[in-house]
């Protein structure tokens, strides 16, 4: 296969920390499918998601580097109105690192601080954790004029909830050594377990609280691997003992074999695709399948190989589809943005707010990192799905939600890796009922569970459900967490 053009294959996904960017490949398994890789980066400069300079690495740092250290700060830029609560941001000084800070915020919960400990990680690789906060389920929202309102769905209104800043480089987190930018999931997992550890540490009021790990998109493969590595220390008492009781997936990327396939089946059955263009494209799975396979077993360069493979299924669908929102497939992709986010970058670069965040002044915000993607480019196609079972026959909890019309990490391929994955409850959850997921009276999604399995369909949301439908995500964070999502008993 020939190789993409540079730009192609390094580029960073259009909704910020969604789990793929749209890099197609130069040459196409189909003829007369081209992806409309010009469009694709006038998207990506629009959002300023190529720097003309490599950020987050910050050269001639005075600042005394002491690892494992917690610099925090109470917020106040916010409103004057706010203050009173517990909100703060701050760095922590990654010990397994030369100079890496991680940037991070903690929200207390509005009702009470004995509710669950809730981590957010969200994806790209490489984008800031501010977009989910301000923009699907943190406490406030960005109007237009920057200035901030009460989100009334806020995860914070059930948790104390964490947004942090990471893989090293992402958001306003930093470095002044170019080796601090991490490559896989082993040393993504460390650098988070080592930071929950001095958090709780900080904190010890909240060690006795429930705590999960939650996110979307690329951090269907962040969360399974953290979840790992919690309850490995847990297991091997290397520290505070985190009370994970589970995680939660949206949309996520977790399986890229298996995702990879429902691509076709997705896209037809939404009438994306004609049946004709659905005979082509499935033509390319076998070749998919066999470099995912390849990649599993050698890593490396075959896992850069196996993502341009794939990729060329997803980049056939959307050419022929045209300019829908692939996050959203009821909506078009309006003007050169199908989302706009450049709000948030309005705001954090303001200096005022970066010195009240406790941020370097010549730190510059970039919603998504172009340097932790091309860092990140070989785990994509990793399959994390795998640490999962043994999570699973622990008690421990994951819940696996999707909104219905996004295409790129689409509900029917969450699915299928859900089902397929082997366990001692695979047969059970097979059979299990589709039950009706009720908000108000109404159907707000579809529900299969057994055991400590769920899986969630959300009617009328894409790909980032707590923006689209921040009520339901909010009762079904609350039900999830208080056991009270219907599921099916496991037979003892």
């Amino acid at each position: 296969m020939a190789s993409s053009p540079t730009l192609s294959k390094v580029c960073l996904s259009l909704v910020l920390f969604l789990f793929l960017s749209l890099c197609f490949s130069s040459s196409n398994a189909i003829s007369g499918l081209n992806p409309p890789q010009s469009q694709t980066e006038k998207l990506i400069r629009s959002l300023n998601l190529f720097p003309k300079e490599v950020v987050n690495i910050i050269k001639g740092d005075l600042d005394p580097f002491v690892p494992g250290k917690i610099v925090e700060k109470n917020l106040s830029f916010l409103a004057h109105s706010i203050q009173h609560l517990a909100h703060h941001a701050g760095y922590y000084s990654l010990p397994h690192s030369k100079a890496a800070r991680m940037f991070y915020f903690f929200f207390e919960s509005r009702k009470s601080k004995d509710d669950p400990v809730v981590i957010w990680l969200t994806g790209g690789p490489g984008c800031g954790s501010e977009l989910a906060l301000f923009y699907e389920n943190g406490p406030f929202h960005i109007t237009n004029n920057l200035s901030l309102t009460w989100n009334d769905y806020g995860w914070d209104q059930a948790s104390n909830i964490l947004f942090v800043d990471q893989p090293t480089g992402t958001g306003f987190s930093y470095s002044s050594d170019d080796s601090d930018i991490r490559h896989d999931e082993v040393a993504v997992s460390n650098d988070l377990y080592d930071f929950l550890q001095e958090f709780f540490k900080a904190r010890p009021y909240f060690v006795k609280n429930d705590f999960y790990i939650t996110g979307e998109s690329y951090a269907g493969h962040y969360i399974p691997a953290l979840a790992s590595r919690v309850n490995q220390g847990n297991k091997q008492s290397q520290g505070i003992l985190i009370n994970l009781k589970g995680f939660a997936i949206g949309n996520g990327f977790t399986d890229p074999a298996v995702q990879y396939q429902a691509y076709p089946d997705f896209a037809l059955d939404n009438g994306l695709i004609r049946q004709a263009d659905y005979d082509q494209i499935r033509k390319l799975i076998p070749e998919c399948e066999k470099e995912a396979k390849t990649c599993e077993t050698e890593g490396g360069q075959s896992c850069e190989t196996a993502y341009n493979t794939c990729q060329n299924i997803f980049g056939a669908i959307v050419s022929i589809a045209g300019d829908i929102n692939f996050y959203d497939i009821r909506k078009k992709c309006v003007g050169q943005l199908c989302y706009d986010f450049s709000n948030v970058e309005k705001l954090l670069n303001q200096q005022n707010v970066k010195r009240d965040l406790g941020v370097k002044d010549d730190l510059q915000f970039v919603s998504c990192s172009q340097t932790v993607y091309e860092a990140m480019i070989q785990d994509m196609m990793k399959n994390l799905e795998v640490g999962i079972p043994a999570l699973l026959e622990d008690g421990i909890k994951m819940l696996v939600y999707a909104g219905e019309e996004d295409l790129i990490c689409n509900w029917l391929g969450n699915f299928r890796w859900v089902q397929t994955m082997e366990w001692s409850g695979q047969k059970e959850f097979g059979k299990s009922p589709t039950v009706k997921f009720v908000v108000d009276g109404a159907e707000a999604g579809s529900l299969n569970s057994y055991g400590p399995l769920s899986f969630l369909k959300v009617h009328g949301a894409g790909h980032l459900v707590p923006m689209d439908q921040p009520k339901v995500a909010l009762q079904m964070l609350t039900s999830w967490m208080g056991e009270k999502l219907t599921e099916t008993k496991r037979n003892n």
